[in-house]
């Protein structure tokens, strides 16, 4: 795999939401409007791009009975400082996205690419494929922000848009409308992706189908 695969690959291929379905909890909550759902984008690109780096570097120190619990603290203290800056520095994005930034720590999203890739890849590749994942995650949820935004609230970063804005459908802006968007986006994702190969069954891989040969075999011999 070459590095724009890499880094490409968290966008339609193996999105972290939409393909791997991580994350959902905070992307149903958080993509009700395109500010919200940009700044948690942001926030857990940063995060995963500083701890796939530092995991990657520690990888051959983080002994392995207790690589997760090593995992989560590292995450745990950039999950801290990105806080700690948007509090600073945005606070109306903090209030906007709640206990949901802190939450980043326990974000499926960002300690399975700890564990699957960041462990057993290079600095360089690791911090490719976080920059990729957290892409991908973001423009999940900018997507996801904007269709439940504008047809939800009839508004676009907070601005009305004519005509919109009086014939809203206000059940994007709720978790039933969440899902249905959600669903929509896995859907058209899938549709993208192209059909993938179906599974053959047969006979041939069943432990039994020795004994079930013979029960037929016999079941001809008693019928005729």
């Amino acid at each position: 795999m070459t590095r724009l695969e890499n880094f490409s690959k968290g966008i339609i291929k193996e999105n972290p939401v939409l393909v791997l379905v991580l994350g959902t909890c905070p992307t149903l909550a958080t993509s009700t409007n395109v500010m919200s759902a940009l700044g948690m984008g942001i926030a857990a690109t940063v995060v995963l791009l500083c701890s796939n780096i530092v995991i990657s570097a520690l990888r051959k120190v983080i002994p392995d009975k207790v690589r997760i619990p090593c995992f989560i603290v590292l995450i745990a203290g950039f999950v801290t400082m990105v806080q700690m800056l948007v509090k600073a520095f945005a606070p109306a994005l903090d209030l906007s996205l709640g206990i949901y930034l802190p939450l980043i720590v326990v974000n499926c999203i960002i300690l399975g690419r700890a564990e699957m890739f960041a462990q057993k890849n290079s600095v360089i590749d690791s911090a490719i494929d976080g920059l990729g994942m957290g892409a991908g995650f973001t423009l999940t949820l900018v997507l996801m922000g904007t269709i439940r935004e504008v047809f939800g609230s009839g508004t676009f970063f907070g601005m009305p848009i004519p005509v919109l804005a009086d014939n809203n459908v206000s059940i994007l802006t709720m978790a039933p409308g969440g899902f249905f968007v959600f669903g929509l986006l896995i859907a058209l994702v899938n549709k993208l992706s192209g059909d993938k190969p179906k599974k053959k069954f047969g006979c041939a891989g069943c432990p039994s189908a020795a004994i079930c040969g013979q029960n037929k075999g016999g079941e001809a011999a008693v019928n005729d």
